[in-house]
């Protein structure tokens, strides 16, 4: 057990990001609509698409990246090699819109304010995260990256 109570392997799991936006947020969010609406919120099937979307898109993507650029899935093994194809010919990070995909999906599927503002806080703090990311990938590749991220949007192809 750690100082603040819970065991190591719970704060652990919970310190993934991926776990968080897929399996804990959505929990949450069903959670806070229950308890503010006394019974199961209505879903709006028209946006429950976005959900399979940034989930498979994480996932697809995740694995496509270790395969091709090896490290690790998350940030603490850093990649081998700069991935500039498939997904990442596009967009430099995929796999975190991956996650705002599916944030985005479960606020317009449970039409829910608590998961709009889980989204627009990961918004910055993924932007926040990607700058970071990209300060050690410039350390690590240097001019290579530099014209990988002269060509290729951080965000949205072609945009931003």
């Amino acid at each position: 057990m750690s100082e603040a109570g819970k065991p190591r392997s719970l704060r652990r799991w919970l310190k993934s990001t991926s776990r968080r936006t897929f399996f804990v947020y959505p929990l949450v969010v069903l959670a806070f609509e229950f308890a503010l609406r006394g019974n199961m919120p209505e879903i709006a099937p028209w946006a429950t698409p976005l959900l399979l979307w940034g989930y498979v898109q994480y996932r697809l993507v995740g694995n496509y990246r270790v395969r091709l650029g090896k490290g690790g899935p998350g940030v603490d093994t850093p990649p081998e090699h700069i991935v500039v194809q498939g997904p990442y010919k596009y967009v430099r990070n995929p796999m975190y819109l991956g996650h705002l995909i599916f944030m985005l999906g479960l606020a317009l599927t449970f039409e829910s304010w608590l998961a709009v503002a889980l989204l627009a806080f990961h918004i910055v703090w993924f932007n926040r995260r990607v700058i970071d990311d990209e300060v050690r990938l410039e350390a690590r590749f240097g001019a290579a990256y530099l014209d990988y991220k002269a060509r290729v949007k951080r965000w949205i192809p072609g945009i931003i």
